[in-house]
């Protein structure tokens, strides 16, 4: 069984015991739990039901392993040719690591 849930204005394809990076939430500590009621799709053993444009009754029940995690970093890199302009930037995405607990349907 899974669902497509939006979390944070992303989807997500969500399973029980899984585990999920989605955009950094803020005000959530290591442990807490947090339940999403937006489930947008439901696939019960082939038996697909969808929202429109949530499906009613459905929610996903997760728990916050790591509530700031950094992803790789991106280098951002600028140059114009011939003109002596060079700039490099990075930059490091944070997220927040979810654990599925439950998938209510």
């Amino acid at each position: 069984m899974y669902v497509i849930a939006e979390i944070n204005g992303q989807q997500f394809k969500i399973e029980e015991g899984k585990k999920l990076f989605v955009q950094h939430m803020q005000d959530v500590e290591a442990g807490a739990t947090v339940e999403f009621d937006k489930v947008l799709l439901v696939d019960n053993n082939g038996t697909v039901t969808v929202g429109a444009p949530t499906v009613e009754g459905a929610k996903v029940v997760c728990e916050v392993k790591s509530p700031l995690v950094k992803g790789d970093k991106v280098l951002v890199f600028h140059k114009k040719r011939r003109k002596g302009y060079k700039k490099l930037r990075g930059h490091r995405q944070q997220f927040t690591e979810l654990t599925i607990k439950q998938v209510i349907a």
